[in-house]
Formats: C-alpha cells, structure tokens, sequence
C-alpha cells in the first residue's frame, strides 16, 4: 500500500467519517506495508480523527506515538546516508510539522482542562519556531494561570508577527498594558495600509474599557461607530450594549442588543447578558424566544444555557437554574455570566457561603463589574456579616471611582446600620445629582424616605424619575407611597402598570389585592360564603394540577432536557 492510499485516508480523516477505525483495521503502527515516514502520518491522521470525535485522551496517546516515531525517523535519516533518490525529498516535505502536532496535543489537554500539560508541551518548542497561534494559545494559557509577565510576552510576539492581531491586542489591554504602548506596536502598518485610521482610536476605545471607565469607553465607541466603516459593525455594537449595561443603563443596552441582533440572527456573544436583562425586565416570554433561538444555533456554547437558567430564575425554579448555570460553567469556566447566575441561585437557596466562592470567581475574571460585587455584598447582608460588606464596599467605591453606581452600593450597605443612615442619604443624594435617571438610586432613596414616613417627597421623587422612563418597580413603590397617603384609585392605576409591565411582580399582586380587601371587605365576605358553598373546590386544584403539569413538560421540552 502506497502514498496514495494514505492520501484516501487523510481524506477520510478530514472527512469526518470515523476514520479511526480505519487505521486500526490496518494496524498502522506495526504493519510492514508502510514505510517509517507514511506510518508517522498515519499515526497523525489517527490522532487527528480521535480528536474530531472529541476522544482527546486516546488523541494524546496517538500525538505522542507519531511524536515518538517522528523522532525515530529523524535519527534514522541522520545514520542513513544519501541514496540520492529525488522521490524521497517531496515525501519528507509532505510529512506533517511535528511543531503542528504538538499544538494539537496542546489543543487536546486544553480540552481536557489539563493546562498545565498544555504550557508544558507548547514551552517545549523554541521560541523562534512558534507560529502566531502558539503564542496565542499560551498568552491565553498563561493569562488564565495568572502569570501575567509571560503572557504579556507572548501578546506582544503575536503582535510583532502580526501587528493586526486584534485578540492580541485586547488580552495586553486586558493585562493592563498601557492603551498608548500597545498603540505604538501597530503604528507603522496603520501608517502604511490604506484605511486603517479607525485602529487607533479603537485601541484607545478598548483601553478605557479595560481600565473601568465606561462613559469614556462609551464616547469613543460611539464616535467610531458613526463611521462609514465601522457603521453597524455587530461587535462594536456588542461592545457598546455591554458598556451601557456595566454603566447601568439598561434601557440602551437592551436597544444595542437588539440592533446587534437584528444584523447577525446567529449572534450568540453577549447573548447571556442580554438575556438577563430581559429577565430582569420580566419579559420572560422574550426570554424563552431566545432561548430557543439560542439552542437552535449551538448547545455547546455558555449562553444559550445562561439564558435558560435566567428565564428558571425569575420564575422562581431556582434549583433549575442551579443546574443551568453549573451546565453553563461546565461548557465555559470563564463565563461570568454563568457565575452569577449560579451564585444568585445559591444565595436564594439559602447555600449564602457557596455563592460567596462563585461571586469571588467572576470577580477575579471581571474586576472592572460592579454586578459581581454587588452579588457579593448581598451575601454578606443576608448572612448578617455587615462589616465585610461595608469593607468590599468602600473597596469597590475606591477601585472604581466615585460614580452613581458606587455611591448607590455603598450607600445600600450603609442603609443596613442604624448609626450610618445620614451617610447613606448623603451618598444617595450625590448619585442622584449625577444620574437623577439611575433607577438603583432612586430605589434606594425612596426606601429611606419610607423609613423616614416622608411620602410626600417620596411621591416627587418617584414621579420625577419615571417622568423619562417605566419601570416596574418604581411604579410599584409609587403605589405604595400612594397608598400611605390615602390616593387609593392612583396608587392602583399604578400597581395595574407594574403588572403590565411584569405580570409575575409578586408584591405589586400583593399590593393591588390588599387594596380590594380594604375598598370592600363585605364583597370579600360574600365571596368566601359562596366558595364555601360551592364545596371544598378539589375540582379546582386538580384542573390546576393539570394546568401546571402541562406547563412543566412544556418547559422541559423547552430546555431539551427530557
């Protein structure tokens, strides 16, 4: 058997049809038929079709095999001398790079998690003979170890081959590589290519992203997205909705989700964060679309299952949403999203001190978002560890700087102590001479003026802010705020919007069925006298038995987890 019946089987191999099967049939490693070099291949071409079908132990055994008899191979044309023979020149030149197959072992381990054994086999190639995507590979590598030095190292070689390297340049902005450094790498290709203004100010844009300051991030994103070239760019406008949405403006983050999503029907990046919103919105509806949608485009992705966890969440399934999230890690241990799903889940399970670890984690993967230290705090406030919440607190505030978003959390931690209640409102009212818009801040506010039973100022306040903007919680607090001073039929034109707006707002419910009960108790009565006549009402609950069963396979089917 010749090179040509090689060649059919590294078609085979490419062509996904199992291929693996075919090299054991012919005993590859052993059989006489084959020369040193073409058994080398095989033994590649094996390793490559184990890795296809995700057999990435038995992969790593085949790669070290080929690496074994590449090295045989090599000692054997060194002692052989010279036949002269011109045919055997093209066939060494066609034998696959054992630089290639060491990148695949790598790509294996990684797999595998193992990445430790994935910088060691990578290490083991010198530095000259890396190609681009080795260093890519161990920057990342070493960027999730934490050793930060080398990693920037193997950024900045990624960029002097290719000084357009985005990815490249994104992870040294990551490491906190000054914006102007990184810049100047790229200057002579952005001045010798046609066309390539906009990089500079698209480093410049990332490197504010990077650093936490997101309105600066948000200008400049936004003066590059108005140009011609970069006009409805779908990342940039991923970008630019994950900005807003860290600013705290969830209102345009929504909107920018949506454009993105709307250019590319595929998106699935950022996905999970726009699919959290619309939860939080109570739009769950939306969020079980997208979730579909999602699934039909890849399971093997964080998002689609951050989603699904999302959607569980809000409907108050919270041990599903365990699930979902801890699936979602599984697929991406770098999700944050996937990170606080989970750790909300926990906390609302009660299991405070493992939601604490995963609210560590994503703020170890995203220092500059204050939605993972604000997951945190609530921890510490429900296990009553108020101290440790007014020092991550003053932490963040000093981190990331004196804006609405600080204030807010750092006056929230205040509000829980009695001797730091003026602190808080002095805190509050700076947020809100910022951002009178930030619905936190204005939450927060009219809770201290509910303690403080001045409703009057309450009812301004919450008018004020939902003048340019709905919002479900605020028209529910107005409702409240309404009720204490009497404006019954307001306060329940304003729980009827809140319940428009999120029809599963429990204590908007709540509020609007404790008014009926008040306008007319003898109603009330007369109803439950006919209940009562109209027996124990088991028909009822078992009708409402069915109802919910249907509505779990539904969901089950919805999840695919049947």
């Amino acid at each position: 058997m010749g090179s040509h019946s090689v060649t059919r089987l590294e078609c085979k191999c490419n062509g996904a049809i199992s291929a693996h099967y075919n090299f054991r049939l012919l005993g590859s490693s052993n059989s006489p038929l084959f020369s040193p070099s073409q058994k080398y291949q095989l033994l590649v071409y094996h390793a490559d079709s184990l890795f296809h079908d995700k057999e990435y132990r038995n992969a790593v055994s085949k790669y070290t095999m080929a690496l074994q008899q590449k090295k045989a191979l090599s000692k054997t044309s060194k002692v052989r001398p010279s036949t002269g023979n011109s045919a055997s020149t093209p066939q060494s030149q066609c034998l696959p790079s054992e630089i290639e197959v060491k990148y695949k072992m790598a790509e294996c381990y990684t797999m595998l998690k193992q990445d430790k054994d994935a910088i060691a086999i990578l290490d083991g190639i010198p530095s000259r003979q890396r190609t681009p995507k080795i260093n890519m590979m161990l920057a990342n590598l070493y960027k999730k170890a934490g050793q930060e030095r080398p990693s920037v190292t193997s950024y900045k070689e990624v960029l002097r081959q290719c000084p357009l390297a985005l990815d490249a340049i994104l992870g040294l902005l990551s490491l906190s590589v000054k914006g102007a450094e990184v810049a100047s790498m790229t200057m002579n290709v952005i001045q010798t290519v046609p066309n390539l203004d906009w990089l500079s100010v698209w480093i410049k844009a990332y490197a504010f992203v990077h650093t936490g300051d997101n309105s600066r991030a948000i200008n400049t994103i936004c003066s590059l997205e108005k140009k011609s070239l970069l006009r409805d760019n779908v990342d940039l406008l991923g970008s630019l909705a994950d900005l807003y949405f860290r600013a705290g403006d969830n209102k345009n983050s929504v909107l920018k989700f949506e454009q993105a999503q709307m250019l590319d029907p595929y998106l699935i990046k950022g996905m999970d964060v726009y699919g959290y919103l619309l939860a939080r919105e109570g739009r769950l509806e939306d969020v079980e679309n997208l979730g579909c949608r999602l699934f039909n485009i890849s399971d093997q992705h964080a998002e689609p299952w951050v989603v699904s966890g999302c959607h569980s969440f809000y409907s108050k399934r919270y041990s599903r949403a365990l699930y979902l999230g801890a699936k979602a890690i599984q697929l991406n241990s770098n999700s944050v999203q996937a990170l606080l799903l989970k750790g909300a889940a926990l906390r609302n399970m009660g299991r405070v001190q493992e939601a604490i670890i995963h609210f560590r984690e994503a703020i170890r993967l995203a220092p500059c978002r204050l939605d993972c230290y604000e997951g945190l705090i609530e921890c510490y406030l429900a296990s009553n560890s108020i101290r440790e919440a007014m020092v991550m607190a003053n932490n963040v505030y000093k981190t990331l700087g004196a804006n609405a978003q600080t204030l807010t959390l750092l006056a929230t931690v205040c509000l829980e102590d009695p001797v730091t209640q003026e602190k808080a409102k002095t805190l509050l009212d700076k947020a809100l001479t910022q951002r009178p818009d930030y619905i936190k801040a204005v939450v927060k506010k009219a809770e201290l003026l509910s303690r403080e039973q001045k409703y009057e100022d309450g009812i301004a306040l919450l008018r004020n802010a939902l003048a340019n903007q709905s919002d479900c919680v605020l028209h529910r607090i107005l409702g409240d705020f309404l009720v204490a001073v009497n404006e019954y039929q307001e306060a329940m034109d304003q729980y009827s919007i809140a319940l428009s707006l999120d029809p599963n707002d429990q204590k908007s419910l709540e509020g609007m069925q404790k008014m009926e009960k008040e306008e007319s108790p003898t109603d009330a009565t007369q109803e439950e006298d006919v209940d009562d006549m109209e027996g124990s009402g088991e028909e009822g609950d078992l009708e409402g038995s069915d109802s919910e069963a249907a509505q779990w396979a539904d969901q089950e089917q919805w999840f695919g987890m049947q």
